[in-house]
């Protein structure tokens, strides 16, 4: 059995930017992670982050071997 692999970001997205998201018009989301690497992810996986700000902070996305996204958490306000 393979561990799961994570990948670390920072995200910022106002409210009116996720708003694309939310209404289908954008269905991927891609960010540059901490070590470098593009990553591309379901937009739907943001849901629980969004507050009237947008979407803001230091994620982990975790993955299992076949890059199935398995959990995304916020792990840090993304201010450090």
């Amino acid at each position: 059995m393979t561990q799961a692999q994570s990948i670390r970001f920072r995200l910022s997205i106002s409210a009116e930017d996720y708003l694309a998201y939310y209404q289908g018009v954008a269905r991927a989301v891609v960010v540059r992670a901490e070590d470098g690497r593009s990553i591309r992810f379901p937009a739907g996986a943001l849901q629980p982050f969004v507050t009237r700000q947008g979407i803001h902070g230091r994620f982990e996305l975790c993955f299992d071997a076949q890059n199935k996204l398995q959990a995304l958490r916020r792990i840090g306000d993304g201010n450090g």
